[in-house]
């Protein structure tokens, strides 16, 4: 975050500590804002939208329909979503792997996969340390509602 050079930025976390501890490191730029997503308001809607390691931690479905559903809620042009894309079970229990692209046809044809670009370093058993299971995902609005 601190080498991103946005006009506005708002970061949305559950975690009340994790949103602790990045106001008082951002404590001195104006330009950034970091609220839980009790506290969205219907009007927070951005030119982008992101989404970075979150979408295989949302183990409940309901859940992940709700964060889904905010994510592209609160873009008027671009999202974009660093994750997993699979339906392959995981070992660890934090982790629910999901075709997500497949939410997004179904519920916001508003939306269309314009790009994907894998990850350099693919998921390798023998380094998960340096290697990664997630792609990123370029969403582009259309104007095409439901």
């Amino acid at each position: 975050m601190s080498l991103a050079l946005y006009p506005t930025y708002t970061g949305v976390d559950v975690s009340r500590t994790a949103l602790e501890t990045t106001r008082k490191a951002f404590a001195g730029d104006p330009s950034k804002r970091f609220i839980h997503p009790d506290d969205l308001e219907p009007g927070d809607v951005a030119d982008l939208s992101l989404s970075l390691d979150v979408i295989y931690h949302l183990i409940e479905d309901s859940v992940f329909e709700l964060y889904m559903e905010q994510l592209f809620t609160a873009s008027r042009k671009f999202v974009i979503v660093y994750s997993s894309n699979t339906e392959r079970k995981s070992e660890a229990v934090h982790v629910k792997h999901r075709k997500f692209t497949d939410w997004v046809e179904r519920h916001r044809p508003d939306f269309k996969l314009v790009d994907v670009v894998k990850n350099p370093y693919p998921e390798q058993l023998q380094d998960l340390d340096n290697t990664s299971f997630a792609d990123f995902f370029f969403f582009e609005r259309t104007g095409v509602a439901a």
